[in-house]
């Protein structure tokens, strides 16, 4: 250690919640939908054997992310990505390999959802994303973020499918309602961490709904520009993006970051 080394206290693991961040979720989740459709369908491998290779994936992926001591984009929207496509396969799994109702599920990953928050405030005595920077915390972010894509998985199939509304107007139903807390938060003031919450949970299913809108045949209510050419289009927006968000990253960040390495 120089005398010209600086010290600085824990620095967050996650993103701040910027356009960007809400760009690169809502494509991540879009392409979680697509990607496991593709794996397990068009790929052939089967809901099984895809379950266990992208849990295995993104077990290793968390870990890198774990690993880390401050947030770096590209490890981070890594461990989105692969976490959106397991929290499908979670909810494809129940049902269609044990016949679990899409309601049940819903209900069900609202609980685990409820459960995970009230657990992770009994701790912490907070849910901000603002202050994670110990592995306890990270650990509760990433389960309640693996809930939300579970459950969103549940409720977009639900009101799309089983209520035969069509993938489009599942979407913009979602869409008001995340139009809707976005007037809350910012005309009415609403609490932030209960908003930003609110519409992490209300993307996935927008996400997915358009992803399934894109991807699906024409004779399922889709637009049928299949699986690949929908998760690859995504993939290139979200690798874009993460780039730029690396190269634009503050000067003294990559100070920070040589120094705590020296």
């Amino acid at each position: 250690m120089t005398a010209n080394t600086v010290s600085a206290g824990p620095k967050n693991r996650v993103p701040d919640v910027t356009i960007e961040f809400w760009l690169i979720k809502l494509m991540a989740v879009t392409m979680g939908e697509t990607a496991a459709d593709y794996l397990a369908i068009n790929l052939g491998l089967g809901l099984a054997t895809t379950s266990v290779v992208m849990s295995a994936i993104l077990a290793a992926a968390l870990l890198m992310q774990f690993a880390q001591r401050r947030y770096f984009p590209s490890v981070y929207w890594t461990a989105v990505v692969l976490i959106s496509i397991v929290g499908t396969l979670v909810t494809d799994n129940l049902v269609d390999n044990f016949g679990v109702a899409l309601e049940t599920t819903a209900i069900a990953f609202t609980v685990l959802l409820a459960v995970t928050f009230a657990v992770w405030y009994a701790t912490e005595r907070t849910l901000s994303i603002h202050s994670i920077f110990t592995l306890r915390r990270e650990i509760f972010y990433w389960l309640a973020i693996l809930f939300t894509f579970a459950l969103g998985t549940a409720v977009g199939d639900l009101v799309a499918e089983v209520l035969a509304i069509g993938y489009l107007a599942t979407g913009l139903l979602f869409g008001a309602i995340i139009a809707v807390i976005a007037v809350g938060y910012y005309a009415l003031k609403l609490d932030p961490i209960l908003t930003f919450w609110l519409a992490y949970i209300f993307t996935r299913p927008l996400g997915a709904s358009f992803g399934d809108l894109l991807s699906q045949p024409v004779e399922y209510g889709g637009l049928g520009f299949g699986t690949i050419a929908t998760s690859l289009m995504f993939l290139v927006a979200i690798v874009t993006l993460v780039i730029y968000l690396t190269a634009s990253r503050q000067p003294e960040d990559t100070d920070l970051e040589s120094q705590h390495q020296m």
